[in-house]
């Protein structure tokens, strides 16, 4: 059975070798689906063979759908450009897709973090499973411009085998993608008519800290769980407050166009 490998990509030259290794042995072909990297993303994923595309960003659930149609395998290995496939996972996922009498079609598999070079077991930053591997055809991710998820109708198996979920590289890394993220978060609440208030912005920080350092025993995992459980907890603040924002803007354009009609 051939696999495909599907990934999206902005800007990953700091990981995207690391990640291309570790499947250039189990793909049958690479796809990738770029969002305008201005870096060296493209010419690393042409030395591993891969077809490479470029789109304009449409969310991460529509851009991983569309790396998925452009693959060509009976298998789909979806994987991030910061993920990379352990070897005892590369020698679980050829047993699953070669074998000829296999019914199971969709699989999440265990991601293992590691954010400022540190494997992470505590604090919910741990080990957590996402279907990574599937038949082509048997589900699709939904439209969710952030924090989507798969949707099908079969039997989700598991695989214990881990992929290294390299998270952020260092705190520069961080915050290059924290704004990203929180400004996608806003847009995905503000399309769902989510409403923010300030139990959202001050007191759901606050605990979600908690919640990660103490009752998950972040602090078991040093100075990094510290950062982290600090970090996430600003993550949940600024993306409640940019929703606020778009609140306000939204009711500031409102009044300005019933002003000029009147």
């Amino acid at each position: 059975m051939k696999i495909s490998v599907a990934m999206i990509t902005f800007n990953e030259e700091k990981i995207l070798r690391k990640t291309l290794e570790s499947v250039k042995d189990l793909a049958d072909e690479i796809v990738i689906v770029d969002s305008g990297s201005t870096d060296s993303t493209e010419a690393i994923a042409k030395e591993f063979g891969a077809r490479f595309y470029t789109e304009s960003w449409k969310g991460y659930g529509p851009q991983r759908n569309s790396a998925i149609e452009k693959c060509s395998g009976n298998w789909i290995l979806n994987i991030d450009a910061d993920e990379e496939i352990s070897d005892k996972l590369k020698i679980k996922i050829e047993e699953v897709t070669r074998d000829e009498s296999n019914t199971k079609e969709i699989f999440k598999i265990n991601r293992l973090s590691v954010c400022f070079g540190k494997e992470l077991k505590h604090g919910g930053w741990g080990t957590s499973y996402a279907i990574r591997l599937f038949k082509k055809g048997s589900g699709k991710f939904n439209d969710n411009t952030v924090h989507e998820a798969f949707e099908t109708n079969k039997e989700i198996h598991k695989i214990k085998e881990d992929i290294f979920h390299h998270s952020y590289l260092t705190m520069e890394d961080y915050f290059n993608r924290f704004n990203r993220y929180t400004t996608e978060g806003a847009k995905d609440y503000y399309k769902k008519g989510k409403k923010v208030n300030v139990f959202d912005i001050v007191i759901n920080p606050f605990y979600k800290f908690l919640r990660m350092y103490i009752f998950r025993l972040g602090f078991l995992d040093g100075v990094e769980g510290f950062v982290i459980a600090s970090t996430s907890s600003l993550y949940s603040m600024i993306k409640y407050f940019k929703l606020r924002e778009m609140y306000k803007n939204d009711s500031y354009l409102q009044e300005n166009s019933n002003s000029k009609n009147r």
